[in-house]
């Protein structure tokens, strides 16, 4: 079986070998007739594509010959002996087989060629093109093992890459987890002394969050849609915690709900703007979402209407703004862009620009609806 299969995947590499050799062969048979008016077509075809064929057949042993003798850095000397070697019995076995098929054609002519002639003719006129037809062979096959061997590494580095890339996504999604889990619970503890029923209930949205937080690991894009569900249920928690204090209002173009965002990418700047822009205060606390299509991008904005940027102290990113900014950098590179700005009624502006992409079909699954819920105003 294994016999089989190697035959097999060598198969279309010997055809090719074959139709190399044919083109060669017609292409000399041509010159040969057209250089030499005396030399019909026959005679030409026979010797151009006999002279070939051989060389065909030879070249079989001689490529083994150049894979199992590579001219390395530890071994030239080896590979250098092994290929005079094997050049000496290249040219030996050309003058051979085609002094006895010349032999063998002239077997009926008035004055046929003996194989001591025929040898002879064809060592003086063909020896050097026969060693260079050699060389030519093992050089052109340390070409191609050289080819092969840089787009493996190149393959092999693209996959590192890519496995990296994933890698440090998932790093920066399970550092995001906990975080988020530690401030969500930190909620439901001081909700618990307070309305046990209600705390109750944010246990068990938090529990729904965890599952999908749980099952879409693996997923470092969404669509905006379903990243939408996942906040609301989010929402949902904070609502409990705050009471009439929170407010959030939702400015999304239908255009964008199918398109692909980073998996939790809104989360943190939300719970940014909870915990800088509303908790500190008394005030009814507001946060709008906005998406809409720009050309190719999409952007994403979370406002509220806290104090802002201070402007005599420096900008210092938390766990959650620091986490989404090297996510977004390890997906889209340059072509990403998160800006903190004050708003023009005051508050801060987050603002994220990715490069639009619809999220694939296959990967949706079943639309989730998205509405405004129930706190929103």
């Amino acid at each position: 079986m294994a016999l089989t299969g190697l035959i097999r995947k060598l198969w279309p590499k010997w055809i090719l070998l074959f139709l190399f050799w044919t083109v060669v062969g017609l292409a000399n048979a041509g010159q040969l007739y057209l250089s030499r008016p005396n030399i019909g077509w026959g005679l030409a075809l026979w010797r151009a594509l006999a002279d070939w064929y051989v060389f065909a057949v030879l070249s079989i042993p001689a490529l083994w010959v150049a894979r199992r003798f590579p001219f390395s850095a530890g071994q030239w000397r080896l590979a250098l002996v092994a290929h005079l070697i094997s050049s000496a019995l290249f040219s030996l076995s050309w003058l051979t087989l085609r002094a006895a098929m010349e032999q063998w054609r002239t077997r009926g002519e008035m004055d046929p060629l003996t194989f001591s002639s025929a040898f002879s003719q064809a060592l003086l006129a063909t020896l050097f093109f026969i060693l260079l037809i050699y060389w030519g062979i093992i050089v052109g096959q340390h070409a191609f093992a050289y080819y092969e061997k840089f787009h493996e590494r190149e393959v092999k580095a693209a996959e590192l890459e890519t496995r990296l890339t994933q890698a440090r996504l998932q790093a920066l999604q399970m550092q995001l987890n906990p975080h988020f889990l530690f401030n969500t619970l930190n909620a439901i503890s001081s909700l618990m002394h307070k309305d046990v029923e209600e705390a109750d209930r944010m246990i068990v949205h938090l529990s729904d969050l965890l599952r999908y937080a749980l099952e879409s690991t693996e997923a470092q894009e969404v669509p905006l849609r379903k990243e939408l569900h996942f906040l609301d249920r989010y929402l949902q928690i904070q609502q409990a915690r705050f009471g009439d204090r929170l407010v959030v209002r939702r400015e999304v173009s239908d255009e964008t709900l199918d398109a692909s965002v980073p998996n939790l990418v809104l989360q943190p700047l939300v719970e940014n703007a909870i915990e800088h822009g509303i908790a500190p205060h008394a005030r009814t606390g507001e946060i709008v979402l906005r998406s809409r299509r720009s050309g190719n991008r999409l952007e994403l904005e979370v406002q509220d209407n806290g104090t802002g940027l201070p402007d005599d102290e420096p900008l210092v990113d938390g766990i959650g703004l620091s986490n989404t900014r090297a996510r977004l950098l390890q997906l889209y590179g340059p072509a990403q862009e998160l800006q903190l700005a004050n708003g023009g009624g005051g508050g801060l502006v987050v603002r994220v620009s990715i490069p639009w992409r619809a999220a694939p079909a296959a990967g949706m699954g079943p639309k989730t609806e998205i509405s405004q819920p129930p706190f929103a105003s």
